[in-house]
């Protein structure tokens, strides 16, 4: 006899998901990693496979970030003031799926053989467009799903882990396929385009299937006025600049956006930092797959045990956690940064322990959204998740101008057979040494993060609020 479905979680609240809408989700998700994690291979591509100056790379494609930053803050106001109930949450996706698609595949075809203000500015135009356009308007709207689709905390929780699981899977398909597939092709810049163009292919289809099964899902207003709960409204939309004004009076808000945006900082870097270290330390960049390959049992491991973690340890103790541990493995692997087997191991631990911290970042959105409407009766959805983007499109800007800086000071060149002294103290900066200084600032901002024990009452004063407004 199949299990009866439970209707509550253990705080009362209406449960409204699927294993289907997991998987559905995560697809989402896993294409929006898709196209994240090949903007973070573009810098190699550039300067090792297309001969673009190390210092404008840097500066273009942080200058890419900032401006999306902007435009991530301005589309979230922009859902917020929009209508439609739950549709306006995905319609964006089925409208930009193709263009994404077409997008990933251009980011390839520089010209080779133009001059170099010219690939600059293909360079530019073509990350602009993925990031601040396209990239945004699917993005945006999804982080908002999170919020909006259940008011279950635990239900949250299993999104988290089912969009962790595709974002990092994402990470981990380019990591170990991008430098082997593209070196089984040729190495050239026309394999890259090959790679680029299937990718493109794959990106598109996991839209689809979101898509469709997302724009017709029940969501938490539809269940709540199923069973006579009193529903949540649709509510009025606040101004930009009062929006932003409440936002940043939210100290849980506020601690999200840092917590997001060196979060960033430190992925910008790890998405090229890898091909650098294999090819210019260990002499071989297809060590790269190999280190990937062997640290699928690893993350597979670190997801299962992800939610009893999270259910034993809690949101804040999590966070610390994968903090600490972290910067300790990072700590460990600049004792011997030349040695392979510290690089793969500290590295793979590193890995591990930051993967239930990963579950989380939607969970923590979600719960500064809920002191949002406790304190100002207004969710502001979209306007929070955009300007968490902002803060993570910014933070992705300052860590690729990071590593050109490394780069730049280590003078960095490309055309050498072997890396220099001070080419690789500037590797070992950006892979090891940085990584130690960023993930305990984390800690230490988020010691300042005590929500999780005060939203059960607040969740309660907020039901009796909105019961209030509906006997009136």
């Amino acid at each position: 006899m199949a299990k009866a479905r439970k209707e509550y979680d253990s705080e009362g609240v209406k449960l409204t998901m699927r294993t289907r809408d997991y998987l559905a989700d995560m697809s989402g998700q896993l294409a929006l990693g898709l196209m994240a994690n090949l903007v973070g291979q573009l810098q190699y591509f550039y300067t090792d496979k297309v001969g673009v100056a190390v210092g404008s790379v840097g500066i273009v494609m942080a200058i890419a970030k900032i401006v999306d930053a902007f435009t991530d803050v301005i589309f979230g106001n922009i859902i917020d003031h929009s209508r439609g109930g739950n549709k306006k949450y995905y319609r964006w996706m089925i409208m930009l799926a193709v263009p994404a698609a077409a997008i990933v595949a251009l980011m390839f075809t520089v010209p080779r053989d133009a001059a170099s203000a010219a690939q600059v500015a293909y360079v530019l135009i073509t990350n602009l467009l993925l990031t601040a356009v396209i990239y945004t308007m699917i993005a945006t709207p999804f982080a908002a799903v999170m919020v909006v689709r259940t008011r279950s905390n635990s239900e949250r929780a299993n999104m988290g882990v089912f969009r962790a699981v595709g974002q990092y899977a994402a990470g981990m398909v380019i990591a170990i396929a991008t430098i082997p597939v593209t070196n089984m092709l040729g190495g050239t810049q026309s394999a890259w385009i090959k790679y680029g163009a299937v990718m493109a292919l794959v990106v598109l289809l996991l839209f689809l299937i979101c898509w469709l099964n997302g724009h017709n899902a029940p969501f938490t207003r539809e269940a709540e006025a199923s069973d006579g709960t009193p529903a949540e409204p649709e509510e009025e939309p606040v101004p930009f600049v009062p929006a932003m004004d409440m936002l940043f009076k939210n100290k849980y808000w506020v601690i999200v956006l840092l917590f997001n945006l060196i979060t960033a900082i430190t992925n910008a870097i790890a998405g090229s930092s890898g091909a650098y270290y294999t090819k210019w330390i260990f002499g071989n960049d297809n060590l790269v797959a190999i280190i990937g390959a062997g640290g699928l049992f690893a993350t597979a491991l670190g997801f299962v045990l992800s939610k009893p973690i999270i259910n034993k340890l809690g949101v804040t103790r999590t966070v610390s956690m994968g903090c600490l541990g972290a910067a300790l493995f990072a700590g460990i692997r600049c004792l011997a940064p030349a040695n392979l087997i510290m690089y793969i191991v500290t590295s793979l631990l590193g890995s591990f322990i930051q993967i239930p911290l990963m579950c989380l970042y939607g969970v923590l959105l979600a719960m500064a959204v809920d002191f949002n409407e406790w304190k100002y009766d207004r969710k502001l959805v979209a306007m929070s998740g955009g300007a968490i983007g902002f803060g993570n499109k910014v933070g992705s800007g300052i860590g690729t101008l990071l590593l050109s800086a490394f780069l730049v000071l280590g003078a960095y060149d490309a055309s050498l057979t072997a890396a220099t002294p001070s080419m690789r103290m500037s590797i070992y900066g950006f892979s090891n040494y940085l990584p130690v200084v960023i993930n305990l600032l984390m800690f230490f901002i988020f010691r300042g993060f005590d929500l999780e024990a005060k939203l059960p009452a607040l969740r309660e004063e907020i039901a009796a609020r909105r019961a209030g407004k509906k006997a009136e």
